[in-house]
């Protein structure tokens, strides 16, 4: 429906061992929000949807010079299925830091009653950037105000999307089955 002009291609293949992964906000709350809507769950207080536009977000990112080497709406299946997707395509590691992803206390909450994984659940108003790291400071300043966050970085390796607990222990982030 348009083009982004940008100085360089914003594209998963150009994606390179180094970079930072960041957040534009806190992760599942339009998954636990419609959930609760749907099946009449009474949360306190209650939780609204992240359901936003992006362009913003990502025009001021433009506009400041910040380099994006990709962008991923995380809209269905979460933060975990975008980051799958562009490890595949990039052919490179992903390594996140569990401690540093950030999800509202109500979504935490209401995961851990029900067995979900905030890393898989939809936002609408979310996404993952991946930028050199000379730009990391420049992106988080403006991603600041909406919750943003740095999660991981990329490494050189298998694609694959691994994940740090706050344990030490390392798991694979693994797409949902079924």
């Amino acid at each position: 429906i348009g083009i982004v002009e940008s100085p360089e291609p914003i594209h998963p293949q150009r994606i390179r061992a180094g970079d930072r992964l960041l957040v534009s906000g806190d992760l599942g709350r339009h998954g636990v929000a419609m959930l609760a809507a749907r099946h009449g769950l009474d949360l306190q207080p209650p939780l609204a949807s992240d359901c936003a536009p992006l362009w913003p977000a990502v025009q001021a990112l433009l506009v400041a010079g910040v380099r994006i080497h990709c962008l991923r709406d995380l809209t269905r299946g979460g933060l975990a299925s975008a980051l799958q997707e562009l490890a595949t395509a990039a052919g490179l590691s992903f390594q996140l830091e569990e401690d540093t992803i950030p999800a509202a206390e109500p979504v935490a909450r209401t995961c851990d009653l029900l067995g979900f994984d905030p890393l898989h659940l939809a936002n609408e108003g979310r996404f993952v950037a991946v930028v050199p790291p000379e730009h990391l400071e420049a992106a988080r300043a403006l991603l600041e105000p909406s919750s943003g966050a740095v999660i991981g970085s990329v490494e050189a390796g298998p694609a694959q999307v691994r994940l740090r607990t706050p344990f030490g222990s390392v798991r694979l982030l693994l797409p949902p089955s079924g």
